[in-house]
């Protein structure tokens, strides 16, 4: 196991330098898709639900309400596609996984603000 993470450590690149965040905040992350020979930059905009993994294999989930209907999508940390990550709301939350939101709406599904003095 030990030769695993040595070898993981020698294929570490340079650390990104994103804003710190957590389970329950509201974040919009700008994704670079590829269609063709063109490419734009994609904004995923909703509450972030779990991170999981450890070094350089850390991820997280977002989730967000599209036309009713709940989208997750899964980021790598260390993804050389993430142009920009920005903070909107810090959440308030009591639990590392919310994936009792995927049965809630509407009101339920509010996450409180952290009051930060």
């Amino acid at each position: 196991m030990d030769l695993i993470k040595l070898v993981e450590k020698q294929f570490e690149g340079e650390a990104r330098e994103l804003p710190e965040f957590s389970v329950g905040d509201n974040i919009s992350v700008g994704y670079r898709i590829r269609e063709g020979a063109k490419e734009r930059v994609q904004v995923f905009r909703g509450d972030v639900i779990r991170i999981s993994g450890e070094g350089n294999n850390k991820r997280f989930t977002v989730r967000k309400i599209s036309s009713g209907v709940g989208v997750e999508r899964i980021f790598p940390i260390n993804s050389p596609f993430i142009e920009e990550l920005t903070v909107h709301k810090r959440g308030r939350v009591r639990r590392a996984k919310l994936y009792y939101l995927r049965q809630r709406q509407g009101k339920g599904a509010r996450i409180r603000e952290r009051v930060s003095y």
